[in-house]
């Protein structure tokens, strides 16, 4: 009896090549897992594509709804921008995956799982390290890593193995889920080149966005969005009107150098409509609900929070002990933020919410105001005690030469 490998399999060149590879060079039964996270996915063409390669079994499982609630909803609370820039749509998906794998190799009595990820990429680390973690004695296997191939060997031996393989002349690497798409390689190497309009499939380019603004109302329910335009949705529904809203404005196109775990610094695209306008509302509505001191520390543990995800440490306890301190948080951050959408950007135009700290009477500059304008000349003079006497003593040292 044969031992069983694991492999996560997506239809394309990488793991199409890695399911013979495997039978081969290790004489083992490959067993395939493909999961959809809201990227459209055939899972019946992917599924019999992989049994006409020879996996002795195919486990295909829709983990869109789980995805959202438990991966893509503690980002939106913790307002998960890598670098700014990144929604990390890839980086919250893998870790997800890799437990899929784990749970089906204990099924299948398997030794060990595998996946296509190169030793350039985050990928390896987030799959490696849940997997490891949640599976101290299953073996992990990157092959693609391991024995150093390239596209031009895998496209031979796929011709060899007489494996199809569609879209063989595309030079770009695209991965995609309900929260983002990101687009690599090929003529995006040239960090002076501009993308071609080719490359993006859920945003228009701004120049061909409608001509007159568009606006969505959000409403938040502890953190996390519940309402789009005064309709209740379903978290998935949610995100995919977003998405097709938000892309048709060209809103949520990302273009920066990255910095990757493993020291490289790489040209990314990203396509997130979606995730640009809900984490903007998002914080947004924080602003309004939580005070200075809560904002300035939950801003340090939301990009620690991020920095564990894009890293591969999901399954690290930090980062459930930073959630904890979100989650906490988040119990306030519920009211309604109206955005207003033009031409690739998205603001903030206008929120309200029941747990404001915002309050007029305070605020506004009219005679009428609560806020007693006396109490502000001994604030001052207090607040600015510690700078009036450094610079007392810096002019007192200065004129009589003490140091």
């Amino acid at each position: 009896m044969k031992d069983t490998i694991i492999l996560a399999y997506s239809g394309g060149l990488d793991t199409s090549v890695l399911i013979k590879w495997l039978q081969e060079e290790y004489d083992v039964d490959v067993v395939t897992f493909t999961m959809e996270l809201g990227q459209q996915t055939d899972l019946k063409k992917v599924a019999d594509k992989a049994r006409s390669l020879g996996a002795k079994n195919h486990y295909s499982v829709d983990g869109t709804e789980e995805f959202v609630q438990n991966y893509v909803f503690p980002a939106i609370k913790a307002n998960a921008l890598y670098e700014g820039k990144y929604p990390m749509a890839t980086a919250l998906g893998r870790p997800l995956i890799a437990k899929k794998l784990v749970e089906i190799a204990q099924k299948e009595g398997a030794i060990a799982v595998a996946h296509g990820c190169t030793g350039k990429g985050n990928d390896q680390v987030r799959f490696d390290v849940t997997v490891k973690a949640l599976a101290p004695d299953l073996k992990v296997m990157a092959p693609v890593r391991e024995w150093g191939l390239c596209r031009e060997a895998e496209i031979k031996y796929a011709k060899e193995k007489c494996i199809s393989i569609p879209h063989l002349s595309d030079p770009y690497s695209i991965d995609q889920n309900l929260w983002g798409r990101s687009i690599e390689c090929g003529p995006l190497d040239n960090a002076e080149q501009e993308p071609l309009e080719e490359i993006y499939e859920l945003t228009v380019s701004p120049e061909k966005a409608p001509d007159k603004s568009e606006y969505v109302r959000i409403a938040f329910e502890a953190g996390v969005p519940v309402v789009l335009n005064g309709k209740k949705m379903k978290p998935v529904a949610l995100i995919e009107k977003l998405n097709e809203i938000a892309g048709k404005h060209g809103i949520g196109r990302v273009d920066h150098i990255e910095d990757r775990l493993v020291g490289i610094k790489s040209r990314e695209i990203y396509e997130s409509p979606a995730a640009e306008v809900l984490i903007e509302a998002h914080k947004d509505l924080e602003k309004m609900i939580l005070t200075r001191h809560e904002l300035e520390f939950k801003k340090q543990l939301d990009e620690k929070w991020t920095w564990l995800v894009y890293t591969g440490l999901w399954i690290d306890p930090l980062r459930e002990a930073l959630e904890a301190f979100i989650d906490k948080t988040q119990e306030r951050v519920c009211g309604e933020v109206k955005m207003k959408l033009y031409k690739g950007a998205c603001w903030a135009v206008g929120r309200s919410s029941p747990m404001s700290l915002y309050d007029k009477n305070l605020a506004t500059y009219e005679v009428e105001t609560s806020f007693n304008q006396a109490h502000a000349e001994g604030f001052i003079e207090l607040w600015g005690l510690p700078t009036k006497v450094a610079n007392i003593l810096k002019e007192k040292v200065k004129k009589e030469n003490i140091c």
